[in-house]
């Protein structure tokens, strides 16, 4: 009975776990924060009501950060659709 062995290399490049992010990684990082911190806004919001009835602050404070969220999402969507859509003429 022979062994089955790969005859590559592993698929997971080593090098890769110590480096530093690259700039396009860094630039799509800074593109994403405004979503992400919204994000941890409605998070926060959501939290404080675990623990008791929320009352119509908590609410209002959750509605806002809902739409937060969503106004963040729609400007990264509209900036990536500008950015794709840009090189079309």
């Amino acid at each position: 009975m022979k062994d089955i062995v790969a005859r590559q290399t592993a698929v997971t490049a080593v090098d890769r776990i110590d480096r530093e992010p690259t700039a396009a990684e860094l630039d799509a990082i800074e593109r994403e924060l405004p979503v992400v911190l919204a994000g941890v806004d409605l998070l926060d919001a959501q939290i404080i009501t675990l623990d008791r009835i929320p009352t119509e602050l908590d609410q209002r404070r959750i509605r806002r950060a809902r739409r937060r969220v969503l106004a963040a999402r729609r400007a990264l969507a509209n900036r990536s659709a500008a950015g794709h859509a840009g090189g079309a003429a």
